[in-house]
């Protein structure tokens, strides 16, 4: 697993690379291709660590970094991929891991049902993914992979034509096996998160809002 980063930036550079292509077809539309960046906290849950080896509650950093094209006024797509630092309650055995994931989602826009104002909007986001957990320090043959499925809302204010804030919550939910032997979960985690994150969301093909209510 010690190419997993090298897989995961391969991935997201041709997503880049083939939705690129999407926008230069589509110059005359606007508000479909978007850059998003996000940094917040995350929550780990209990389960997902083994007896002596437990998590904060609330973590940081969390770094959400992602590419979205929506192919219609109401739904698109994006591929984003997240850094999050998980360390030990102060009662557990001291360790520190790197929770990373890559994941493709749908994304449904939410606006006609909440009647927001132009400059305020509500994404819905969720599609499957991978997760992988790399522990530091003395624990690092405790690396592991899973597959996840996340499901999240965005909540977004817009500053100008082509730049707005936004707010995300977040699960993700891991379809990791148990620990077996018991001592490969020391330091390691095999659970699911919730992320909080606030970030910019900038729109590279035209105005943010101009299609939103078409």
């Amino acid at each position: 697993m010690t190419c997993n980063f090298k897989i995961y930036k391969k991935a997201f550079c041709i997503m880049v690379f083939v939705m690129s292509n999407f926008m230069s077809s589509s110059q005359g539309n606007t508000s479909t291709f978007k850059a998003q960046f996000g940094l917040g906290l995350n929550s780990p849950s209990e389960s997902g660590f083994v007896s002596g080896f437990e998590g904060k509650t609330s973590n940081f950093p969390t770094v959400n970094l992602g590419i979205q094209y929506m192919f219609k006024p109401v739904l698109g797509a994006k591929l984003d991929y997240s850094f999050n630092r998980i360390s030990n309650k102060k009662e557990a055995q001291e360790f520190k891991l790197n929770y990373s994931r890559i994941n493709l989602q749908a994304v449904y826009n939410a606006n006609r049902i909440f009647n927001l104002s132009q400059n305020k909007g509500v994404f819905i986001h969720a599609g499957p993914g991978i997760s992988t957990v790399k522990p530091l320090g003395n624990f690092t043959q405790n690396k592991t992979s899973f597959v996840n499925v996340m499901a999240g809302v965005e909540l977004h204010f817009g500053i100008s034509d082509k730049l707005s804030v936004y707010t995300d919550v977040s699960y993700i939910y891991g379809f990791a096996k148990d620990f077996e032997p018991i001592s490969d979960g020391f330091g390691a985690f095999n659970g699911s998160l919730l992320t909080l994150t606030v970030g910019a969301s900038i729109s590279l093909s035209g105005c943010y809002y101009c299609e939103q209510n078409d």
